[in-house]
């Protein structure tokens, strides 16, 4: 299994220390979520240089309040700590492999210039 369960504890950390990050916001009730959890598990396997983590609202009712979640599963992408992508939905396969693309492609000291303009 090349995707990893995230929780309030391992969060933080895993955003942090890692390059790409994935974050697929599900719960065990939701159909669409279903749909997509074959959809992340693949990428997941064809992209062993991105963490591909997976948050279960219902047991991470706190976490999902705080990164405001209100429909799921939502997908957020996140490079170098700095979240790049966070959008509800269920993304067609060819969809997510465009979305990894861009985020790889992504020049990085231009985001970081950007984020460091809004926050002054």
């Amino acid at each position: 299994m090349a995707t990893t369960d995230l929780t309030a504890e391992n969060f933080a950390e895993t955003i942090e220390g890692n390059g790409i990050v994935l974050i697929d916001w599900w719960a065990a009730w939701c159909g669409p979520c279903r749909m997509f959890a074959p959809v992340f598990e693949k990428a997941s396997e064809e992209h062993p240089d991105i963490v591909f983590g997976k948050i279960d609202t219902e047991a991470e009712q706190s976490l999902a309040a705080q990164a405001q979640i209100s429909s799921i599963p939502t997908l957020m992408a996140f490079r170098d700590g700095i979240l790049l992508y966070a959008q509800p939905g269920a993304l067609p396969e060819p969809a997510l492999a465009d979305l990894i693309d861009q985020v790889k492609k992504l020049d990085m000291e231009a985001v970081r210039a950007e984020v460091a303009k809004q926050q002054s």
